[in-house]
């Protein structure tokens, strides 16, 4: 303070000064990176890995600056980072695969698995005929045409030896679909698992009278939900991108050894959130499709690029690439990922 008294500033410049001088020397606020992540649905439990580091001050730690929206609905995601409105994004690898395919100009890619496993799932009634694939014939099925789990339909179909024609598919909105089915309304919904499953029970469906058919255990071997990047963010700003999964896996971890706590900071974005509801949709997450045995032995974040090829093979049964059929290397990029040793499962 002597040096700038020397200067001959009054009072007022002197705390002006002195007030630069701190902003300049004590300000990370200042340097940090603006970061803008999209979620693909609303602050429900399996979206506490995101928010953790945000609570905790993880992205901050690594000089990120991270806003965090909902969506709705796994095809948002994909046209917000294609568009550059958001930087980075999760959202459903299959449906990125057929958006890559119809938009070539847009090379958005894959950077870090979350759901190893997808929660695709059809969600049925025993009370109304429907406890394995085969009893949908006949039946009236409530799917959203954005939905995740319904692009998998032909997929499942085909794998289960359905006769799709016998199959009546009612277009529903996400809102009314979990109504509808414990309304009677409709047979069956698809849906993802802890999703639809809960939605069900919170509305007073017998749990004993609900059947999840998670489509990954009925022939639909593809990978899930992933964290996806625009291209021009990732090209410029490739260790920002690094520093965003360093921060998310911490959350992550966090989130898998203590459920309970992280779920607290989606209740907090939640007015109509009621937390044992989303704690059990959570635990659902992280048993069913986050903490698999390929999760396991390989760790948080990777996929087996044999496996992941297999998917876009099963893909093409029931989509026609416009094209070239792409390979896994043209979706997935692991070059962002933290070190093997930071990605291990606990």
């Amino acid at each position: 303070m002597g040096v700038l008294n020397n200067l001959g500033l009054g009072r007022a410049g002197l705390a002006a000064a002195a007030a630069t001088l701190a902003l300049l020397t004590h300000g990370p606020a200042a340097a940090q990176q603006a970061v803008k992540f999209t979620l693909d649905w609303k602050f429900e439990g399996p979206a506490a890995p995101f928010l953790v580091p945000l609570d905790k001050g993880y992205y901050k730690a690594e000089g990120l600056d991270v806003t965090i929206d909902t969506a709705g609905g796994s095809l948002e995601p994909l046209n917000r980072i294609a568009s550059g409105t958001y930087d980075i994004g999760f959202g459903d690898i299959n449906s990125l695969i057929k958006f890559r395919d119809a938009n070539p100009n847009v090379p958005i890619k894959a950077i870090f698995m979350v759901y190893n496993k997808p929660a695709f799932s059809i969600v049925s009634r025993k009370s109304r005929g429907v406890v394995k694939p085969k009893d949908l014939e006949g039946k009236k099925l409530g799917a959203p045409a954005p939905d995740g789990a319904y692009a998998q339909w032909k997929i499942f179909t085909e794998a289960n030896k359905i006769d799709a024609s016998k199959v009546t598919i009612e277009n529903v909105g996400f809102p009314v679909r979990e109504p509808m089915l414990a309304a009677g309304q409709v047979d069956a919904i698809t849906g993802f698992s802890f999703s639809s499953y809960i939605n069900l029970k919170d509305r007073g469906v017998p749990a004993d009278d609900i059947v999840v058919m998670l489509m990954a255990d009925y022939g639909v071997n593809l990978y899930g939900n992933a964290i996806i990047v625009n291209p021009k963010f990732a090209a410029e700003k490739p260790e920002v991108v690094k520093k965003f999964l360093v921060a998310f896996l911490k959350g992550m971890k966090d989130t898998v050894s203590n459920p309970s706590t992280a779920v607290d900071s989606v209740i907090k974005r939640n007015d109509v959130a009621k937390k044992p509801v989303e704690l059990e949709r959570l635990q659902m997450a992280i048993k069913d499709n986050i903490v698999t045995d390929e999760v396991k032995k390989n760790g948080y974040g990777t996929v087996d690029m044999g496996r992941l090829d297999k998917s876009i093979d099963q893909i093409a049964l029931t989509y026609t690439f416009k094209g070239a059929r792409p390979k896994a290397a043209d979706i997935f990029d692991p070059s962002f990922l933290p070190a093997a040793a930071q990605l291990k499962a606990n």
